[in-house]
Order: C-alpha cells, then structure tokens, then sequence
C-alpha cells in the first residue's frame, strides 16, 4: 500500500469552488486561499436547519502507543455517509505544528480517509495559529508596555496573569525571566511560554460565533492584577479594537475535503489535554447549516475531549448531539490490557478480555450523556474474525452499538457498515443532553463530579496555589463558569502510570487558572505541561523538501 503522502500526492482534487458549490455555499461567502482552500465568510446562522441536521461526535478509547486512529475513523465516516447517499460534512481541529514536527506527526487522517491538501493543512493553514499567536503576544507586548510606564502607580499592574505562546514544543520556555540587562527594557519578571493551542485566545476564538462576540471576549480577558488590588483586563488596556483586527479573518472557518471530495471544516485547534479539546463553534455550526449529517471530534479519549465537548462546548452553544461514536484498535485494547507490545499485533484473546475494561469504563461515560454508542474498531490486517465477533457480542451486551471501519485501506466504501450504523442509530429521536455539573455548583465541586462521574476516581485535593485560586474566583464572581480539566491523557487519573481502573484515586489540582474570556476555568491537575517538550528524535529530522515538494509529514 502507498504511504498517506503518496495517496495524497497521487489523488486529483475539486477546485474548492466546487466543493462549495456542491455544499450550497454561495461565491459571495466563499473567500478562497488558492484552488483547494477557501476561508467561509458566514455572518449568521439558520438555528433551525441547525437544529435539525444530527451532529456526530468522534471520540476514543485511553491513548496508548499503538495509536488509536480517531481522525482517520472521522474522515472514513463521512466519506462513507456521502458513499450511502447522504450529504455528511466534516467539522475538525486544524493541526498544531508542535506535535508535527514533534513526536506524533500530522493529523489529517491516513491511508486512504485523508483530508487535503494535507501538507498546507498540516503546515501554517491559513495562518489561523500564527493569527492568535500573533494577537496574544502582542496582547502581552501591550500589557508589558502599560506596565512599564505605569510602574509604582496605583493603577499600574502588580501581577501579570497573561503568558506568552508559540506554536512549537519547547520545553525551555516553559518558565523564564524577561525584562534583563537594564531598567529601559522593562520590569523583570518570571513569567513563561504556553503552546498556541492551549493559549486563552485559541479558546475564546473557538467559542465565539460572531466577530462581536469576539470582541466581547477578547474585551472580558483577565490580564493581572493592579497594585491597588483590582483586576485589569483587555478592555482597561483599551487595546480590544487591535487584537480584534488580528484575528478578524482567523475567526472564518476554513473548507478543504477529503480524498473523495466531502466537505470538510478544519477550524481551530485546542488540545483537549491541555485545553478545550474542540474545534471552533463557527465551523461546526457552519457545517450544520450545510449538512444534514456532521461529523466532529474531541481531542484525546472520553474523558477528557469528550466531556469537554458536552460539557463546554454543547452548553454554551445549546447542541444537541444524535450520538456518539467510540473508536478502538484491537492492539490498544491489548496494551490495556497488559499485552507486551511487541506481541500486541498477535492474537491475545486474554489480553482483549482485560482491556475491554477500560472500554467499558468510556462507554459509560458517553452513556451519562445519554449517547447512544457505536463502537468502531479500526481494523488492521491482523485483526481475526474471532476477535472482532467476540467484541461484537461483547458490545451488544453492554448496550453499544459496534461496526468494523476498513477506510484507511479502501476509503468511503470500507466505511459503509459503520455509516449505516451511525444513520440507523440517529433515526430515531435524539435525548436531551445531561450535564456532569450544574453552572450554580461552585467550582470545587463541580471538578469533584467530574473526578466521580467521569473519571470514576473519589475526590479532589487542592494544593496551596489552587486554594489561592478559588478564594480569587469568589472574589470575581466566576464560580457560575463551567471547569475545563487539564491532565494526562494516558490515563483517568493525573498520573499517567496508574489507569485508575480500580477507582481508588483522587486527583491533585495544582492551580486554578481563570479564563475569562473563554469563559471557564482551567484546573491543571498533577504534573501536567501547558507548553510540551520535543522527543529525543522528532518527526522534524524527517521532513524535507524534494523536487519542491514537502515530504515526511506522516
């Protein structure tokens, strides 16, 4: 079989005019950036067509290094709907040049379910992340500035909150001290560097669906903290007008398509560890108007991009997903379940046992939203018969759903079980969304529910710093703001080498960090990074250009 840039290379693309054409688009919304991109300059949403088209949420089992295959099942499933007759949409997260030049590569699918072009979409997309890296670095330029001449002042600024971002993993600028070598280069300070998708403007732009609605968060940021006690956002700075204007065309979801020409919306990209998880509510919202079946993902498994997108972003936006389907490999399942992974690839009927655990475990999860499940095993050639019926079987008695996908090798066609399954469970009426936590709950316990209903751990601890944190929440009045979880992905608990399986756990918040203009809080649980490191080798020392075109983006 070719390599994904080889089926890539080789596969004749639509002109993006008529990808939009065929979706509906009108020329007047279509803003094209070349033949095979194009930004959509929607201004308003039917709320009624969106309501009735029925949203598909792609999630997870637990990450291992046997890799799971999530995006390439998102694209296998849509291009399969279009393969039965249905008009299915993509709406995803755009990638982050961190993890492509770092240790997982890109992430625009695989084999033969592929979005594309995939080396632009992988590679500066539009420039949405250099946007909002450059909007929050000179948000922090700005800020620094104020400071600087209001120093000693009882309006000048004490403590600043806002850090800096890039887009790359390194991990020397996790903590660092500005302003050295002389008084006219600033106020010496500790401060340091998050990755752009974990960065507060990523998230205030994936959650605002008009450019007022921007402004306004933008305007809602919580920088710092004044000498005289009071806190100082974008709006004290008087600078929202100018961060607005940076972001102003990042904030249009952008269309490309797969390789069998579905249309596809990539449009922001939080990590749903460190992060939202989410791509933006333009794009979905976008493709809902457009399409009669939408097929979205959350970053990570379950319980981290999955609950995020219930709880975040389904509550601010009022979405009603028709269902959710749980991707699995039959090799992760084995890792789980104690497999050597040098024999995870061999039959193990033992092993799969064990590792249908922890399956079971994010099955439940989905079901606490009421979610109708399809489990989908992203089939590879080793996989037996006798393995897949017994998952089968095993699925049925748990009240899931289950469907094989075959599209990294044969595309729409190999995903045709699974899309039937996707349109036969959301053929009958959707159930309303419960949520983990009420808005009214204050935020220690809403992350306890969270630790208890969807990790299955027993409670919180808070350290010092968080304890600072939420005393800073009730003073603002912020406590009615939903939690967003940063923490490993490896495992339901925060430390990555304990699965948490057997619930006896508790989870140790480290800091409370207030995002205000996203408009919830981030609590960073154990030992987590909100800028990631590099691999001893990364996937930079492969990539290259050769004959003027870009290679080893994987």
């Amino acid at each position: 079989m070719k390599s994904d840039y080889e089926i890539a290379q080789d596969t004749p693309l639509k002109k993006i005019n008529i990808i939009a054409d065929e979706l509906g688009i009108s020329e007047e919304m279509l803003i094209p950036y070349g033949h095979y991109k194009a930004k959509i300059n929607i201004s308003s949403f039917d709320e009624e067509k969106i309501a009735q088209s029925k949203l598909i949420l792609v999630t997870a089992i637990t990450p291992t290094k046997a890799g799971i295959g999530k995006t390439t099942t998102s694209v296998a499933l849509a291009d399969g709907l279009r393969s039965i007759g249905k008009k299915a949409v993509l709406a995803l997260r755009e990638p982050s040049l961190g993890p492509c030049f770092g240790m997982k590569g890109g992430a625009t699918g695989g084999g033969y379910s592929q979005v594309v072009p995939m080396e632009d979409i992988n590679l500066h997309f539009n420039g949405d992340f250099h946007a909002i890296t450059s909007a929050n670095n000179t948000l922090s330029a700005l800020l620094d500035n104020y400071r600087f001449f209001n120093r000693g002042k009882p309006e000048g600024i004490k403590s600043v909150l806002l850090k800096r971002c890039l887009d790359v993993n390194d991990r020397v600028l996790r903590k660092i001290v500005t302003a050295l070598d002389g008084p006219n280069n600033g106020i010496p300070s500790e401060t340091g560097f998050v990755i752009t998708p974990a960065s507060e403007l990523m998230a205030v732009l994936c959650l605002s669906e008009s450019l007022d609605e921007l402004r306004e968060r933008i305007d809602a940021m919580l920088l710092g903290y004044t000498f005289s006690g009071e806190p100082f956002c974008t709006k004290n700075l008087g600078v929202t007008g100018a961060i607005t204007a940076l972001l102003k065309d990042a904030l249009l979801p952008n269309l490309v398509q797969t390789l069998e020409g579905c249309p596809a919306f990539i449009h922001g990209g939080p990590f749903a560890n460190i992060a939202h998880g989410c791509n933006s509510l333009m794009a979905t919202k976008t493709a809902l108007q457009f399409g009669d079946y939408v097929v979205t993902e959350a970053g990570f498994a379950s319980d981290l991009g999955a609950e995020k997108f219930f709880n975040i972003k389904c509550r601010k936006a009022g979405l009603q997903p028709a269902m959710s389907v749980l991707v699995a490999t039959s090799q992760a399942l084995k890792l789980s379940g104690g497999a050597d992974e040098t024999k995870m690839m061999l039959p193990d009927l033992q092993a799969l046992t064990n590792g249908l655990k922890a399956m079971e475990k994010h099955i439940g999860i989905l079901q606490s939203f009421n979610q109708k499940v399809l489990v989908v095993l992203n089939r590879y050639h080793f996989d037996t018969n006798d393995e897949i019926e017994f998952m089968r079987n095993w699925c049925k008695e748990k009240g899931a759903s289950f469907a094989v996908n075959n599209g990294f090798t044969q595309g729409g066609k190999g995903a045709e079980e699974m899309a039937k399954a996707v349109v036969a469970l959301t053929d009958s009426s959707r159930e309303t969304l419960p949520f983990t936590y009420d808005l009214s709950d204050d935020i220690e316990t809403k992350m306890r529910k969270i630790v208890q209903k969807i990790y299955g751990g027993n409670n919180v601890m808070l350290n010092k710093k968080a304890q600072e944190g939420i005393k800073r929440i009730k003073k603002l009045g912020l406590e009615h703001l939903p939690v967003c979880m940063a923490k490993t992905q490896y495992s339901f608990t925060d430390d990555p080498a304990e699965s948490g399986l057997d619930g006896q756990f508790s989870i140790d918040v480290e800091d409370l960090v207030i995002n205000r203009g996203a408009g919830f809080i981030v609590a960073v649980c154990g030992e987590i990074m909100r800028m990631p490191g590099l691999p001893k080798i990364p996937q930079a020392n492969f990539i290259d250009v050769v004959n003027n075109k870009i290679v080893g983006i994987s």
